[in-house]
């Protein structure tokens, strides 16, 4: 990734969110309406069922709709989120979250983010809106 294009500020900055570091979400790529995360699972991931706990999918994809929504240059405020989980996988899995902008209105715009495993399946899949306060 070159870090002297126009993404570049987004992409230092979401590289750099404090929470993604803590819990290991890195950010692979970043582009107009676009943007891809990625979380290798360890253990401590893990709920209670030594699955991979639900917030730690939510946190890669909400990661991803956060770089992929303020991409624009101009700063999106979450308004509702909502993540269906379809599948669980094992610690060392790497998951992938690509989110792709699905409208851009005025003042709000709309966001799928798809959670994959390293094998292309569908582990989760989370819905966002934003608001644009321009």
């Amino acid at each position: 990734m070159d870090g002297n294009d126009e993404y570049a500020e987004i992409r230092e900055r979401a590289s750099n969110d404090p929470f993604c570091g803590t819990v290991g979400v890195e950010l692979a790529d970043v582009s107009g309406g676009y943007a891809e995360t990625t979380l290798t699972v360890g253990d401590e991931h893990l709920n209670f069922h030594g699955t991979p706990h639900g917030g730690a999918v939510y946190t890669l994809a909400d990661a991803a709709f956060a770089a992929a929504s303020n991409s624009h240059g101009d700063a999106a405020f979450a308004l509702e989120t909502n993540i269906s989980y379809l599948d669980a996988v094992e610690v060392g899995e790497t998951l992938r979250a690509v989110a792709e902008e699905t409208h851009r209105g005025g003042r709000t715009a709309a966001y799928e983010v798809v959670v994959t495993d390293g094998g292309g399946d569908r582990i989760a899949t989370f819905r966002g809106r934003v608001y644009k306060p321009g």
